[in-house]
């Protein structure tokens, strides 16, 4: 029995990790699941919002299904998820986009991957205050990080069967930095023969995806504009609702929905468990339990079919009847 550690979150984060863990419990897969409380709920008691026995425990499991997290406002402490992407060094933030049966979208044709490099950048919080009317962030490109991220979303194109690579960037502006960070794709690229290369500009792409969508594939950016990018395709599958996400590292993974904690329907038994659904289905397909990842999104799909969802999704069923539904679908 594989041990997986769950963070199950605050807000509507426990009632949406227990529809999950409900589900792929109904599957047959028997998981030992490693719970694990962060946020805004533990402050109090622990005096920080990310406890080391969290870090402790993903690091010892290597993998985890993380439910959303609050970070509190105006209290000093850093977001929850980055400081997990820092100590873990989760360097991969991956975001499949596809269209889901019965969630009414602008495109019906959207099947693409966004891989974001998720440790440096303008992310990297280098600032300074250069005098009371001007500040400046500096932007961190490396070669270690550029190289690390393209490989990934090579290897992860061969693993599932796509065709295409289409690296993202302003290099015809930011020469070094960008530029640095296309040449290490080209560089990387010339080792998958088997996987088309492409390139385009990052307001090119933003254009093309709100016309057609559908002619990309995977696309692997630097930190910000993965981060504005992988919003943008979210949209066009219906929103934050429905966007899975997942922030893999050399030795660990952490799969999360991409929405926030909602605690202004805490408790109330509306919240939508799809987006962690489908993030810990493809949790399934990382510990290669394909076959359950198979069965749990044929359920998930024929219930979306069925047009059973939660109001977010313009339905009517609250979250249990929305688990059970997928359950019985197994």
């Amino acid at each position: 029995m594989k041990t997986i550690t769950l963070i199950n979150g605050d807000g509507i984060g426990p009632e949406i990790s227990d529809a999950v863990v409900k589900i792929i419990d109904a599957a047959g897969l028997k998981i030992d699941w490693d719970v694990q409380t962060a946020g805004a709920d533990v402050i109090d008691r622990e005096g920080t919002p990310l406890p080391a026995r969290v870090l402790e425990s993903v690091r010892k499991n290597k993998v985890a299904l993380k439910a959303p997290v609050t970070t509190p406002i105006g209290k000093g402490f850093r977001s929850v998820n980055v400081q997990l992407r820092k100590e873990l060094d989760l360097y991969a933030n991956l975001r499949p986009c596809k269209n889901l049966p019965n969630v009414k979208t602008v495109f019906s044709d959207v099947d693409l991957v966004v891989v974001r490099e998720n440790t440096e950048d303008l992310y990297a919080g280098i600032e300074r205050q250069v005098d009371e009317n001007t500040a400046e962030s500096i932007k961190i490109i490396t070669k270690k990080a550029s190289e690390r991220i393209c490989k990934f979303a090579f290897d992860y194109a061969v693993k599932n069967n796509r065709n295409e690579v289409c690296v993202v960037t302003k290099a015809n502006i930011m020469k070094l930095s960008d530029g640095l960070f296309l040449n290490t794709f080209r560089e990387v690229s010339q080792a998958y023969s088997q996987i088309s290369a492409r390139e385009i500009l990052v307001d090119n792409l933003c254009m093309q995806l709100v016309q057609k969508p559908s002619q990309f594939d995977v696309l692997v950016l630097p930190n910000l504009y993965g981060d504005i990018v992988s919003d943008l395709c979210a949209g066009l599958i219906g929103g934050l609702g429905v966007a899975q996400g997942a922030n893999i590292g050399t030795d660990c993974a952490v799969f999360e929905p991409v929405h926030g904690s909602a605690p202004d329907i805490k408790g109330q038994n509306k919240a939508n468990p799809t987006a962690l659904l489908l993030s810990a289905i493809e949790m399934l397909r990382y510990i290669n339990e394909f076959d359950y990842a198979k069965k749990i999104e044929a359920a998930l799909f024929k219930t979306l079919k069925q047009n059973i969802c939660t109001p977010d999704l313009g339905g009517s069923a609250d979250t249990l009847t929305f688990t059970d539904a997928v359950i019985a679908n197994l």
